[in-house]
């Protein structure tokens, strides 16, 4: 049966396993409203908490938020500082509902760059939530997605491993995802196209959504509006769709 066959787009099989965000816009949803780009950030913070309670809610197992890019130290020092305390002060506020959700926080990235609060934080949450086993966040930190498949040619070099023995599988093993499927739909928000160094290797077969929303502005009926389109899509990975609907 083809995904456009599927009439209730709430089943297991008509989900994505794996959603992957680019949350963009916070800046300028604040500048629109005459306010500090700061104000734009704290909305987007709890436009992620919504949409992570939803996820955890309706059963998608992973989620994948791209947070901070390594090309994101570029902006303004005092924006930049501000986004590593709005973080902090995220995960102390979160971390009893994500126990209570049973989500596990993963991180995708260099954390070594990263203040040593946001990284105290983080690796007291990564601690925390590690046994829990019903959905992983997993947040795209200080993260560049051709620095990560460089990192990953270096640790395959590292491991000895010969030209024979690279397969995807072995390649996929050394990136920040390993053991963790592919997207299966990737939002990005703000009505900008363009995956921004984001996932390269993973998004290789990802349906992607494009939306003029911005970020604070991404509702829960607009992410089920999205939901409901993936369901309707047929997903071929290279067949025919006359192949998929006789297997």
């Amino acid at each position: 049966m083809s995904n456009s066959q599927l009439l209730d787009w709430t089943t297991p099989e008509a989900l994505p396993v794996h959603v992957s965000f680019i949350m963009d816009g916070n800046g300028r949803w604040a500048k629109r409203r005459g306010e500090e780009r700061t104000a734009g950030h704290r909305a987007g913070s709890e436009t992620v908490q919504r949409v992570v309670r939803e996820c955890r809610k309706l059963g998608i197992k992973y989620i994948t938020l791209y947070t901070f890019s390594r090309e994101n130290w570029a902006r303004p020092k005092k924006e930049v500082s501000f986004l590593f305390e709005l973080l902090v002060s995220f995960l102390k506020k979160e971390l009893p509902s994500l126990m209570e959700q049973d989500i596990r926080l993963n991180i995708f990235g260099e954390m070594s760059d990263l203040p040593l609060t946001a990284r105290t934080a983080l690796q007291h949450a990564m601690k925390k939530t590690e046994k829990n086993t019903s959905m992983t966040l997993n947040l795209a930190l200080n993260y560049s997605g051709r620095e990560e498949i460089i990192r990953a040619v270096k640790q395959l070099v590292a491991d000895s491993v010969s030209a024979d023995e690279i397969t995807e599988k072995t390649f996929a093993d050394r990136l920040y995802s390993s053991g963790i499927p592919d997207p299966d739909l990737m939002i990005r928000t703000s009505g900008e196209i363009r995956l921004s160094n984001f996932m390269l290797f993973q998004h290789a077969y990802s349906e992607m959504y494009f939306t003029e929303t911005l970020w604070p502005d991404f509702s829960i009926e607009e992410f089920h509006d999205v939901l409901k389109a993936y369901a309707a899509r047929e997903r071929r990975f290279g067949k025919t769709g006359d192949q998929l609907n006789n297997d």
